[in-house]
């Protein structure tokens, strides 16, 4: 080890380094002096090349010690090997103070030239050292030197934001920020139309059987029509077996429209199969895919039914046919077609939302009893066919879109509550961002 380090003491040393000195703890000096010893002792380690110090030794006149050593080892004939190898014993066996005389000549008569000093790797613990006496430099420093409040160098970060130039973007950056967002826009829109007005999209491709042998299009498999305790409406041409709802004794909208997530409802204020008049049923076209209910596109398919056709009501365990012989759209207010049909003394109405997934018009399909023969039906009591356009003012439709009810709900009432005060609020940062970099 050189005489100048091995002869400091282990006590720390004070400094005096100017304004930007830092407090050292003793414990951290004196690692800090043990680490400069380490890299000292292992530098001295290796001694200089053989062929530098044959230079050396070459161009001095007044040779010490170990300059003598090598000159006559050089002028001794020996090979290159040769004087390497004793070369490297004899640094060796040096004292540290020695091998820092050997590096201090070699120094001085290479002071020109340029010294690469051995790479050699800290401790763990010297790094963390040198990193904690960096990082307190660094704070000590940085908070003589700016005095700033973190609001001036805010406003100092967004300034020079503005101020600096953006890049330059090329056309095809254009056209590609264009198109990725007409294609995200183009993604939401069909999301939120498919969300809320599915029915409509859906309902012409609902095709349950293109012959009328197949499984009708709901919950059945019957293949024959036969007279149960159920009460059904079976129609073979659109393969239709849905059972039919006679227990609504109100006209209110919201209640039919209800109980058609469970079937076909029956008219209240109609007659019923077996009895003189007019029997009137409602069923969906098409409804949206997320409302509750499995009869959403019960009449889908009743426009496919032409004169002609057959179609059955089962009630109170028989079976009554019907013929079809009229067809019409009508519009919702035309609750005429609930009435009794002039010239027909027992028949049978079916009425759904025209085109399917609205609620703009109304398809009526009216179909004669054919079996049993109608003389044997009873007659109608007065205040089921007393049907008056002052009772009834508009025929039942599909029942509330997805949109409707979503919005009447209280969660919904929310959301949207705490979206306006989201924009609200951005709103106002925008404003106070843009106006205070204002002089």
């Amino acid at each position: 080890m050189p005489e100048n380090i091995n002869n400091q003491s282990d006590q720390p040393q004070n400094y005096d380094t100017g304004p930007s000195s830092v407090d050292i703890d003793p414990a951290t000096q004196n690692l800090a002096i043990n680490m400069i010893r380490d890299k000292l002792d292992k530098l001295y380690d290796q001694e200089p090349n053989a062929k530098d110090e044959e230079a050396e030794v070459v161009n001095t006149s007044h040779r010490s010690r170990h300059q003598q050593f090598m000159y006559e080892l050089t002028t001794s004939g020996k090979s290159l090997a040769t004087i390497q190898t004793e070369w490297h014993n004899y640094y060796i066996n040096l004292s540290n103070a020695d091998k820092h005389q050997v590096w201090h000549e070699f120094y001085a008569s290479n002071k020109n030239a340029r010294v690469i000093q051995p790479q050699m790797q800290p401790s763990p613990a010297a790094h963390e050292i040198s990193e904690h006496i960096n990082r307190r430099v660094i704070s000590q420093s940085s908070a003589k030197k700016d005095k700033r409040t973190a609001a001036e160098i805010r406003r100092k970060i967004r300034e020079s934001a503005i101020t600096t130039p953006p890049a330059k973007l090329t056309l095809k950056h254009h056209i590609q920020s264009a198109l990725f967002g007409l294609s995200m826009g183009a993604l939401a829109v069909i999301v939120l139309l498919f969300g809320f007005f599915n029915q409509i999209i859906i309902a012409p491709f609902i095709q349950p059987s293109r012959n009328q042998t197949a499984t009708p299009i709901i919950l059945s498999n019957q293949s024959t029509i036969a007279a149960s305790a159920t009460p059904e409406v079976v129609i073979p041409k659109i393969n239709v077996e849905i059972p039919v709802i006679y227990s609504i004794t109100t006209t209110n909208e919201n209640v039919i429209e209800n109980n058609l997530e469970d079937g076909v409802i029956h008219y209240p204020t109609t007659a019923v199969p077996g009895q003189l008049g007019n029997a009137a049923y409602f069923g969906h076209s098409s409804n949206n895919i997320f409302n509750p209910g499995h009869y959403k596109f019960a009449f889908v398919l009743l426009h496919d039914l032409v004169p002609g056709d057959v179609f059955y009501l089962v009630y109170q365990g028989k079976v009554y046919a019907y013929k079809v012989f009229s067809r019409d759209i009508v519009s919702p207010n035309d609750v005429g077609v609930l009435n009794p049909v002039a010239g027909h003394s027992a028949t049978a109405t079916l009425i759904t939302c025209d085109p399917p997934g609205t609620s703009l018009h109304r398809l009526v399909v009216v179909g004669d009893q054919i079996s049993p023969a109608p003389s044997g039906d009873s007659t109608a009591s007065q205040s089921s066919n007393a049907i008056t356009a002052s009772a009834i003012t508009q025929l039942p439709g599909n029942g509330p879109t997805l949109w409707h009810r979503f919005i009447s709900t209280t969660w919904s009432k929310f959301v949207i509550a705490v979206i306006v005060i989201y924009v609200i609020i951005a709103v106002w940062r925008w404003y106070n961002r843009e106006f205070s970099l204002k002089p």
